[in-house]
């Protein structure tokens, strides 16, 4: 598992592989295959360092069998590696993390008619039915992270509210890429992310990262522990295999860190 960063540090960014698109695909028959079980064994034995899931309430792509499934494996043959699980907590996702008691609960916003997750909590709206199920989570042992869109202003108060972590929604900085507005848009994440760490948090971050966008937005953004990635990936994976794929993304991670270090080594 990663451990806290601080703005203007290069420590190592995790990387958690989101497997519902591997389900998706399994899904659309009754063979079992793909198998997310094997995918996941195959990404972390080239040094993935996470799996990530995402449950929602309609079973579309993973099923509760399949977070069940992944937990005992971890818990069995990677006991170091992190298990994020993704939802609403007012949906499905408390019922798994009561049961399961991940490393890590990130909470989402999303509907269950949305097809992918589209925005961040709001401060304060959100803050008070958000509370008592964030602590609820942290009384299991279990870490809880906030998809939050990159405002800077609201990173003190999801502190307030006892998270311990920001995701940071990345759907935004993924559609400037090429476009005159890239460079304000990554200021805008490095500085949500500055302002998360200032509070006490810890920055994750993921949505439409993928092996072209990764490295630049490391490369900008400080101190993100963790990214959480799967449409990009199984798609790369489709052509690549998990294990190039993997190894791909963790050259991204270890590219961003390399020039991060030469930058501080010329300031």
């Amino acid at each position: 598992m990663s451990t806290p960063g601080q703005a203007g540090t290069t420590a190592a960014t995790s990387l958690s592989v989101n497997l519902n698109k591997v389900a998706l695909v399994r899904n659309t028959r009754h063979l079992g295959i793909p198998s997310v079980v094997k995918a996941a064994q195959a990404c972390l034995a080239v040094g993935a360092h996470g799996i990530t899931v995402h449950p929602r309430p309609d079973a579309r792509h993973i099923r509760a069998h399949d977070v069940s499934d992944l937990s005992a494996l971890l818990a069995k043959d990677w006991p170091d590696v992190e298990f994020n699980i993704e939802g609403n907590p007012f949906q499905n996702l408390m019922d798994f993390v009561r049961t399961l008691k991940p490393h890590q609960a990130t909470f989402v916003p999303d509907s269950e008619t949305q097809s992918t997750s589209d925005h961040g909590w709001t401060f304060p709206d959100d803050a008070e039915r958000l509370r008592p199920l964030i602590a609820e989570a942290k009384a299991l042992g279990v870490r809880v992270s906030l998809f939050m869109d990159p405002i800077p202003e609201m990173m003190a108060a999801v502190k307030a509210v006892g998270a311990d972590r920001v995701e940071l929604y990345t759907e935004g900085y993924a559609a400037s890429r090429g476009t005159p507005n890239e460079q304000a848009v990554l200021a805008r994440y490095a500085e949500s992310a500055r302002a998360a760490i200032a509070a006490g948090l810890g920055v994750n971050a993921g949505h439409d990262l993928s092996r072209d966008n990764l490295t630049a937005f490391l490369r900008a953004v400080p101190g993100v522990q963790e990214v959480s990635i799967g449409h990009a990936f199984v798609a790369d994976a489709l052509e690549l295999g998990y294990t190039a794929a993997t190894r791909d993304y963790l050259r991204c991670i270890a590219e961003a860190r390399q020039q991060q270090q030469q930058q501080q080594q010329q300031q």
